[in-house]
């Protein structure tokens, strides 16, 4: 039998609904990642050609070809890889390489991140493929990217070159940068570097394309791109705080609109929506019942202390329901999980957030069981059979 409590939240918050962001993005996705919590969802789970955005993909997966290691099949940053004819071949943003000469690992990373290099990208899967091809690779993004949750992708190359097949969607895009942020802390200050000038080469091809970066508004990452049919898009993060938030936005028609739907965006992520303090370790919300049990009930509290996402604007009280399958059976651990705390405010997702018990309940000696047992007897005899739900 479910049980519901309704709770009173001590907190005085808002339930004024933030001012929704009306994006010129075709497609858009924007999560706080401290919490979890999805701000702006806009065609977020279409497939669409993602241009050199998914060439995170494969920086994903040179980085865990780091990690492993050279002598667990995986690469080293001072490793210098072949430049094949194919690598060379190909036009648009370019680290510019030659076939046949030899390049270190760690150069072409950062020829990817800052230079957006295409041909960079080919020589890493070329590495890394099972067959030595790039195609080859690709199967394997794909494979790997189910494995990660992205549902929505499929690579047919490692750059993002137009090609019929080649399509992620926007929530994809943001999964896959979270988890770069999170699963590889050593890597991720590449993504805040403005220029690299790779061999002296070319250089006029030396700056980063992101235009976040230098903003001033704490972003730090990650990848732009650009093709004729995807349009302009980013994949951009910014932290200010203890907030840290993830956008993808893609279809925009310029380099100047997309500069300005990023800041726009990254502004009112943070402006509209604040973290607020709802309760305290320990913290209780209700009392359940037990069955069986050396004591009749249990506290359900808090925890940990718990800050929430909340739209900036505070004006009153909010109501959240305490949820848990009930009666609770003994024993009971305390710190056990017992129920959760549901609420809502417009214009944000539910918020479920976890219980525990505040302290051990044995089981019930014999003459707590009788007692018991008597108790629900009579019960049912006065009451009748209780309807089932």
């Amino acid at each position: 039998m479910i049980r519901h409590a309704t709770a009173i939240l001590a907190l005085i918050l808002s339930t004024t609904t933030a001012t929704a962001f009306d994006t010129q993005a075709t497609s858009a996705f924007v999560i706080d990642q401290t919490t979890g919590t999805v701000l702006l969802n806009k065609n977020a789970d279409e497939p669409l050609p993602p241009a050199s955005m998914s060439k995170l993909m494969t920086l994903y997966m040179a980085f865990e070809a780091v990690r492993r290691g050279k002598a667990d099949g995986g690469l080293d940053l001072n490793e210098e890889l072949l430049v094949s004819e194919h690598a060379q071949s190909f036009g648009g943003s370019s680290m510019f390489l030659r076939s046949g000469e030899r390049v270190s690992v760690e150069d072409l990373i950062r020829g990817i991140i800052v230079l957006s290099g295409n041909d960079a990208c080919v020589v890493i899967a070329e590495a890394l493929s099972p067959d030595g091809t790039e195609y080859g690779f690709a199967r394997l993004m794909t494979q790997r990217a189910q494995q990660l949750g992205m549902t929505n992708s499929t690579f047919v190359n490692s750059s993002g070159w137009p090609q019929a097949g080649h399509l992620m969607s926007m929530r994809d895009l943001a999964l896959l940068a979270d988890r770069l942020i999170s699963d590889f802390p050593e890597f991720y200050p590449l993504f805040a570097e403005t220029e690299f000038e790779f061999d002296n080469r070319v250089p006029s091809n030396k700056r980063n394309r992101n235009p976040v970066l230098t903003m001033g508004i704490g972003a730090d990452g990650l990848k732009t791109g650009h093709t004729e049919e995807a349009g302009y898009g980013l994949t951009g993060s910014a932290k200010q705080g203890d907030r840290r938030v993830i956008f993808v936005i893609s279809g925009l028609d310029s380099v100047r609109t997309r500069a300005q739907e990023s800041q726009a965006i990254v502004n009112w992520a943070f402006r509209q929506f604040a973290m607020r303090p709802l309760a305290e370790e320990g913290e209780q919300f209700a009392q359940a019942s037990v069955w069986m049990g050396s004591e009749p009930t249990v506290g359900l509290v808090a925890a940990q202390d718990i800050s929430v996402l909340m739209p900036a604007l505070a004006a009153r009280e909010i109501e959240g329901e305490v949820v848990y399958t009930g009666p609770l059976s003994a024993p009971i651990a305390k710190g056990d999980q017992l129920a959760e705390l549901v609420f809502t405010l417009e214009g944000l997702p539910e918020t479920r957030l976890p219980l525990v018990a505040d302290r051990d309940i044995a089981e019930g000696g014999f003459v707590s069981r009788i007692s018991t047992a008597a108790l629900v007897l009579f019960k049912k005899l006065v009451e009748g059979p209780e309807e089932e739900a």
